[in-house]
């Protein structure tokens, strides 16, 4: 039995292959051809300093786990103790028993009033300081029930921005050193921070302006996570700009799409 051909239809097929075949060549050669940058981003974290205020239902809840806690535990050594002074003075009055003076020099109930007094004259630190009042951006010593993030203003064509500090990848360095270069050279040696990994966390692409199109296409940025030391001091670099903002205030600050890839490694 003769298989039929039809010629037309069998030609149409192979050309339509072939358009598709060199449409896929001239983009595998474009992005070939395209040289990205590549950039070290990093994350720098300020923790919380404070416990973050309980919301009214919060507080709620926690006192009746603790009035639950209160009513099922048991006595400590200090409330056993004093029952047993207690008794132990009502028999005295009663002259049934004869108690050394130096037995009761301090009881337990002397030591209660101590601690009274003391706590009575303890003032806890505010949760809202002068940094707050004022708000400084600058100050590491605001919105202590928060998370804050150090941006560094960075010129990117002809415009500053505040941006992750950044810096571009050198030939021989990891990522993650270039990374910790990069942060030495915005912030100083006063600056310490302790990074979580040597792996990214995050990353965002931009394409250069045409005219700024000279060997690159545009920049690629890896972003490592760091953690400021509890010990660390203020940033050294006194000609640099910059800024410890919340989560919040990031949203703000930042370029929308640049902040869209920001915040899947926020916490």
């Amino acid at each position: 039995m003769r298989l039929l051909v039809n010629r037309p239809l069998l030609h149409v097929a192979r050309l339509l292959s072939f358009r598709a075949a060199s449409t896929q060549t001239t983009a595998a050669t474009t992005q070939t051809a395209e040289k990205w940058d590549l950039f070290a981003g990093v994350l720098v974290e300020r923790l919380p300093i404070v416990t973050k205020t309980l919301e009214p239902l919060e507080a709620k809840y926690k006192e009746m786990l603790d009035q639950t806690e209160l009513e099922k535990s048991l006595k400590s050594n200090h409330e056993l103790r004093k029952e047993t002074e207690k008794r132990q003075q009502e028999l005295l009055k009663a002259g049934k028993i004869d108690l050394d003076s130096e037995a009761l020099k301090q009881t337990a109930q002397d030591l209660e009033d101590a601690y009274n007094e003391e706590y009575a004259r303890f003032k806890p630190a505010p949760r809202v300081t002068e940094a707050d009042r004022k708000n400084d951006v600058r100050s590491l010593d605001r919105k202590l029930e928060q998370t804050l993030v150090l941006l560094v203003e960075q010129k990117l064509g002809n415009k500053s921005h505040y941006l992750l500090p950044q810096g571009q990848h050198r030939k021989g360095e990891s990522m993650r050193q270039t990374a910790e270069r990069t942060l030495q050279e915005f912030c100083g040696d006063s600056l310490q921070a302790t990074f979580y990994g040597n792996a990214p966390v995050g990353f965002y692409k931009y394409k250069y302006p045409a005219e700024a199109r000279t060997e690159a296409v545009g920049a690629k940025v890896f972003f490592f996570r760091s953690v400021l030391k509890q010990d660390s001091c203020s940033i050294a670099n006194s000609k640099l700009k910059y800024q410890w903002l919340s989560q919040e205030e990031l949203q703000q600050q930042l370029h929308q799409s640049y902040y869209q890839s920001v915040s899947q490694f926020l916490l």
